[in-house]
């Protein structure tokens, strides 16, 4: 069994930082990529970025400059740096990860619960 969980959400003010985390455990052979999306209230969820093994990274273009993920592969675990915070960022974050089990097994994407992230005077 595969579990994602997630950190380091908050309420912070406009211009503000905050980092979350999301770190994977259980039966995995590899993970490939992780990343963030999230969802406001009455919307969709968005992309925010993801980070391949080796490194690559794509952003939504709304983050560009402010936001930068990372990953630390030998614990299973994502970041995701939001900097100059606005209060349009606020959203429930969440971490996917689309991995392997085993070796021959099929790539599926797995999903955090989710972290509320709130930027507000």
């Amino acid at each position: 069994q595969v579990q994602l969980v997630e950190s380091g959400g908050g309420l912070v003010q406009p211009g503000w930082s905050l980092r979350l985390s999301c770190a994977a455990s259980g039966s995995i052979f590899s993970i490939n990529p992780m990343g963030w999306y999230r969802q406001a209230p009455g919307k969709q969820r968005e992309l925010v970025a993801t980070i391949t093994s080796e490194g690559g990274t794509n952003y939504a273009d709304s983050v560009k400059g402010r936001f930068t993920i990372s990953r630390d592969n030998g614990k299973n675990t994502v970041y995701l740096q939001m900097n100059s915070l606005k209060p349009e960022d606020t959203a429930v974050y969440y971490c996917n990860a689309r991995l392997r089990t085993s070796r021959f097994g099929s790539r599926d994407d797995y999903w955090g619960q989710g972290t509320q992230v709130t930027v507000s005077l």
